[in-house]
C-alpha cells in the first residue's frame, strides 16, 4: 500500500490536536467570557478545530488508506 507525503502529515496534525485538548496554561484563570469561563471556550473552538481536521483527514488519507475509489 503506497502513501503520499501529505498522508504523513496527518501524524503530526493529530499530535498537536491531542496537545492542545488540554489548555494547562488556562488553569486557574477565572475569566470569564460571555458569561461562560474562558476554558470552556477554549474546549470548544478545540472541538471545532478537531471537527474540521477529521473532516478533512476522512476525504484524503482515510479514503486512499482504506482503497476507497471515487467516481
Amino acid at each position: 500500500m503506497s502513501r503520499t507525503r501529505t498522508d504523513y502529515l496527518w501524524i503530526p496534525v493529530f499530535a498537536l490536536l491531542v496537545v492542545g485538548a488540554i489548555p494547562w496554561f488556562l488553569w486557574g484563570d477565572a475569566t470569564v467570557v460571555a458569561g461562560l469561563p474562558l476554558w470552556l471556550w477554549w474546549h470548544i473552538g478545540w472541538m471545532v478545530l478537531a471537527a474540521c481536521a477529521f473532516a478533512l483527514f476522512t476525504r484524503g488519507a482515510w479514503d486512499r488508506g482504506m482503497g476507497v475509489r471515487h467516481g
